[in-house]
């Protein structure tokens, strides 16, 4: 009689809401162990309920993941409750739609310490524990911003460039160590998620993200396939992939683009109401759940997600495909 499987545990920051809510569900769904990080108590509780339905075992810790001593009481616990962390996903963030001139220092502080230094510290508190062991997998859930920044999104922008740089770094420092703990990057386009009615905003229109729009079930289940994986980078949606190499080859040229393009691209029709409230500093009451108001617009697949799970199939049919030509020409 074979032994039975120890489900996987799993840390998720940011894991009431958007992707990190899809994140969360698809692992309760292979039943594992989640410690789920975040600030909003009834979020944190709805989270838990769904993973239980759902065949999964929880943990919610109230977390701030600008706090580092937070973070890592947080890392602790869950290998208390849990047992060891197998898979440690860095997700949280947060942002303000605001031109530049507009910000405020303190604005910049918050994103940068919730969107990068949240990154750092999920990443050390992992490492404390994953080095040991020399096992585990570290996620960072980056996007197309990571490599160009945008109008009205510039401490957003910058926090997302410095985690790509810090992960960099750590990639390179763990081959040097021949280290067997594994660093993956996945790097998302625009989603429906909830953080476009909570953001703190100066637009005079409601926020939204810029088309295409992606569910964020798709993002979560790149994720997870990236993870048991073990890839280096994913970049997600060929909007994404457009980011990445037009800001390679032809930045001057994206500059121009977005000057015309990006003020409109990131806000609807309908003027944004004055005096709602916002996440930066504390959470917005109540539980979102994964989806913002864009499901009418949003995609459930991606062709671009599609080749990349399924290359190496591609590849060898495509091999196949061409010595059977070949052998069909010897044949003549």
């Amino acid at each position: 009689m074979s032994p039975v499987a120890t489900p996987p545990v799993v840390v998720v920051t940011g894991a009431t809401a958007g992707v990190g809510r899809a994140i969360v569900r698809a692992y309760a769904d292979r039943g594992a162990a989640i410690a789920l990080l975040a600030r909003g108590q009834e979020a944190l509780e709805a989270t838990e309920r769904e993973v239980t339905a759902r065949g999964g075992r929880s943990l919610a810790i109230p977390t701030d993941v600008a706090d580092a001593a937070a973070v890592e009481e947080a890392a602790t616990r869950a290998e208390r409750e849990l047992g060891p962390i197998r898979v440690w996903v860095n997700n949280a963030m947060t942002s303000v739609f605001s031109p530049i001139a507009e910000l405020e220092a303190e604005e910049i502080a918050r994103v940068t310490a919730v969107t990068y230094l949240g990154v750092v510290h999920g990443t050390l508190a992992a490492l404390r524990r994953m080095r040991p062991r020399d096992k585990g997998t570290i996620v960072q859930v980056g996007s197309a911003l990571a490599f160009r920044g945008i109008p009205l999104q510039a401490a957003y922008c910058a926090a997302k460039h410095a985690a790509k740089g810090f992960t960099d770094s750590l990639r390179a420092e763990l081959l040097h160590d021949r280290s067997n703990i594994r660093v993956t990057e996945v790097h998302l386009p625009a989603v429906n998620t909830p953080q476009f009615d909570w953001v703190r905003s100066r637009l005079p229109n409601k926020a939204q993200p810029v088309p295409p729009i992606y569910q964020p079930e798709l993002a979560a289940r790149t994720i997870l396939w990236a993870a048991d994986r073990g890839r280096e980078r994913v970049h997600l949606g060929p909007s994404t992939v457009a980011t990445v190499w037009g800001s390679r080859f032809f930045p001057s040229l994206v500059d121009r683009y977005l000057a015309r393009t990006g003020y409109g691209s990131q806000q609807t029709d309908e003027p944004e109401p004055s005096g709602r409230p916002d996440n930066l500093r504390s959470p917005v009451e109540g539980d979102r759940g994964a989806h913002g108001r864009f499901d009418g617009r949003a995609h459930e697949t991606s062709l671009q997600a599609w080749i990349t799970r399924n290359r190496g199939w591609i590849a060898a049919a495509a091999i196949a495909g061409a010595m059977v030509s070949l052998g069909r020409r010897g044949d003549r």
